[in-house]
Formats: C-alpha cells, sequence, structure tokens
C-alpha cells in the first residue's frame, strides 16, 4: 500500500487547521491533524519542506517503522512542531490502515474497552449567576462532567471565561471556543494569582451548594501558579472533591509536583504541552499526577500516545486528553479511537466545534448520554471537504498572554 500523494491543506472555518492528506496508489484517502495553535504555519513548512519528500513511495502498511524514521532521522527530536508534523503522519496512516482492514482504529488496537467515554465540558462566567447558567447550560448538552473556570473581581479579562470575548478584544465570537484572536498582535489580559486563590474557594462551594455533590468538576489553574500557591489550592479545594486539578504550576519543572503532592489529595492531571513519553515519565513512575493530559495531535499521534498510557497504567495513572476545539476533529477522533481501546481511560475533554468547522470535517463519532464514541467506519471516521476547506483561507491568530498589575509578564 504505496503512498502516491501527501498534501497538506490549510483551513480557518471557525479557527485555523492544519491537515495532512495522504492517498495511496489504490485510491484510499487518510487524514492526520498537526494543528499547533498560533504557530500553524511553522508545522506546514515542516511537514512541506522536509516530511512530504520522505513519504512519497513508503508503505503505509508500516506504521511503527514509518514513526521511528521521521523521529529519529531528523536528530533534533520531540518539540512542538516536529511532534504535531509526526503526529499528523501517523494518524493518516492508521486511518489508511483502518480503510483497508475495514474496521474502525480502535479495533486494530485491542478492541472497545467501554461502551463510550465520558467527557466534559467547559462551563464558565464572570460571576456567580453566569456561571450557574452555564453549569445548566451544559447539564442540558447531556454533559455528566463538568470544568468550572470563573472570573475573579478586578481581573477585567482572563482565561477561559465564554463571555469575555469583548473584553478581550475577541469581538463576537466565543473566548473558550477560541481563545487565539485574529489579529497581527497578541491580545493581553491581566493576572493577579493573590486574587484568584482568595476567590476560587468559595465559587466551588457555590457550585457544590448549587448544584450538590454527585457531579464531577474539574478546574484548570493553566500553569498560573507557583508549586507552593498551588499546594495551598489544592488543600483548600479538597472540600469540594474535585475530579482534578489541572496544570496547577508550570510542567516543566517537574519536581515542583512533588511538593504539591505533600500538600494535597486533590487529583492533579498535568501534561496538556508535553509532547513525548519522556515529558510524562518520572510524573508517571513517581505518582505524582493522577491523569495525563497529553494530545494525540502534539505527541507525536497515536502510536506513542498508546504507548505511554501503556506505561502508566503500570502506575495507576488515568488518561485525561486534551481536547479543545484547537484539535481538530480528525484529532478528536484519534484520540476517542485510543480511549474507548486502553484500560486506563479516565476522561475526555470535549468542547464542540463550530458549524463550519462541521462543514468541513464530516465526523462519524457520536455524542450521546455524555459518552463520546468514535463510530464503526473504518478508519478513524472522519472525512475532508476539501472544496468546503477552500473557503476558508488562513487567518493570523495569537493565544494571549498575561501581564500582571505592575507590567511583568506571566504564564497564561
Amino acid at each position: 500500500m504505496r503512498i502516491d500523494k501527501a498534501e497538506v491543506i490549510v483551513t480557518s472555518p471557525d479557527r485555523n487547521f492544519v491537515t495532512l492528506k495522504l492517498t495511496t496508489e489504490d485510491g484510499l484517502t487518510g487524514l492526520g491533524d498537526a494543528t499547533l495553535n498560533g504557530r500553524e504555519l511553522a508545522v506546514v513548512a515542516y511537514l512541506k519542506e522536509h516530511v512530504v519528500p520522505l513519504l512519497l513511495g513508503r508503505d503505509a502498511h508500516r506504521i511503527e517503522d514509518t514513526w521511528q524514521f521521521l523521529y529519529r532521522s531528523a536528530y533534533w527530536r520531540r518539540g512542538p512542531v516536529t511532534m504535531a508534523a509526526v503526529a499528523a503522519v501517523d494518524m493518516a496512516l492508521w486511518d489508511l490502515k483502518g480503510k483497508a482492514a475495514g474496521l474502525p482504529v480502535y479495533q486494530l488496537l485491542g478492541g472497545a474497552s467501554r461502551q463510550g467515554l465520558l467527557a466534559y465540558g467547559h462551563a464558565s462566567g464572570k460571576e456567580l449567576p453566569e456561571l450557574f447558567d452555564s453549569v445548566r447550560e451544559h447539564l442540558d448538552e447531556g454533559y455528566r462532567a463538568i470544568r468550572i473556570q470563573t472570573g475573579v473581581p478586578g481581573l477585567k479579562a482572563i482565561y477561559g471565561i465564554a463571555s469575555q470575548s469583548a473584553d478581550a478584544g475577541g469581538g463576537e465570537a466565543r473566548y473558550d471556543h477560541e481563545p487565539a484572536r485574529r489579529g497581527a498582535l497578541p491580545v493581553q489580559e491581566d493576572w493577579d494569582t493573590r486574587a484568584y486563590l482568595r476567590h476560587l474557594p468559595g465559587v466551588f462551594e457555590a457550585v457544590r451548594n448549587e448544584f450538590g455533590p454527585e457531579i464531577p468538576l474539574l478546574h484548570d489553574g493553566h500553569h498560573r501558579l507557583t508549586p507552593i500557591q498551588a499546594a495551598k489550592l489544592g488543600k483548600e479545594l479538597e472540600p469540594y472533591d474535585l475530579f482534578w486539578l489541572e496544570d496547577c504550576t508550570p510542567a516543566e519543572n517537574q519536581e515542583s509536583l512533588r511538593l504539591v503532592r505533600q500538600h494535597t489529595t486533590t487529583p492533579l492531571a498535568i501534561g496538556e504541552v508535553f509532547n513525548t513519553i519522556w515529558d510524562f515519565k518520572d510524573l508517571i513512575r513517581e505518582q505524582l499526577i493522577d491523569y495525563m493530559r497529553g494530545a494525540v495531535t502534539h505527541m507525536g499521534g497515536i502510536t506513542p500516545l498508546k504507548k505511554t498510557m501503556d506505561y502508566a497504567a503500570m502506575y495507576q495513572v488515568k488518561s485525561g486528553f486534551h481536547g479543545p476545539t484547537d484539535i481538530s476533529p480528525v484529532g478528536m477522533a484519534a484520540q476517542a479511537h485510543v480511549g474507548l481501546a486502553i484500560h486506563n481511560f479516565g476522561i475526555q475533554e470535549y468542547m464542540q466545534h463550530g458549524a463550519k468547522t462541521n462543514e468541513v470535517f464530516h465526523q462519524s463519532y457520536t455524542w450521546e448520554n455524555g459518552l463520546l464514541h468514535p463510530g464503526t467506519k473504518p478508519g478513524l471516521g472522519v472525512e475532508l471537504d476539501v472544496d468546503e476547506a477552500g473557503k476558508y483561507p488562513y487567518e493570523q491568530a495569537y493565544l494571549p498572554y498575561n501581564r500582571l498589575a505592575d507590567g511583568t509578564i506571566h504564564d497564561w
């Protein structure tokens, strides 16, 4: 099954996406997600200039060999640009293999381990009434687990609040649907850690009082806290029984998770900015996290993601794959296939894409009774409408950044 053609397709229906489309000599097509939010064209160049020439004529069945070749032959390994490009190839090859076999990819990974994937949505509000309305909307949409993000008094615009689009300079588009704002420069937001730490425990107390103890609640600290601040927050949130506290401190400093663990029993999730199993190895082996947040698109594809979860299973660490709208429908499908097959699945982040995106990417995965399922079509189950994609050319967009009150740049 030789690869005859490799195309890199950039489209921007509701946001920018980068997709690799491989075509074999007998006409089968496979798709892979190469989207790197805010740095999309870097991956486009990596694919077009360096990877595509290496793919033509290769046997598409040799997934492991191709992955190792692209990873090891570059010498300059790892990093988000390289791994997003490798991921796109890997996903596309699994898509092709599934279509050639007439089976959905999860069947090639060992078959289903569950009926569907528990998924969580993103509820948010500047103040409690708006937050409560958002929680109710997500419950009405079928979500059984909900992430809680809230405004902080005195801060105009911060990460994760859907209604703050105008405040963040984003126009009418929902902020949480795509925080990267289109334009020549990134949008500046503001931050105050002490104000956040004072405010957040009361928010979770109010949410529990309003909605009861049963709903799994999650929260994203988004790398903004020092280790001791993260430990303090985790401890203060213990009475509210969080499903997890995500990215409580910058993930690069892995030793810091030891300090956090010493002070709190709140479950910890981390890793959406990681790119390989090497980033997770010590955190998993020392059981410093409870959920790994890697994304198929940023970790090199299905092949290494499955291996990472097999390693994590030895230490009772579960999956919590990154799944906002900067993971394209192709990437979401690939993650769903992995999640359905592995034994140590935990939960899947699931932000539903916009109508324009759904017209470009025709999906077979389903959302019913709070469970996500990749569907039973051969391969990944997603097809790209190239003509529809051509209606939406790339638009420059940047993720925001934070400044403190004194003007210091801070983690966003």
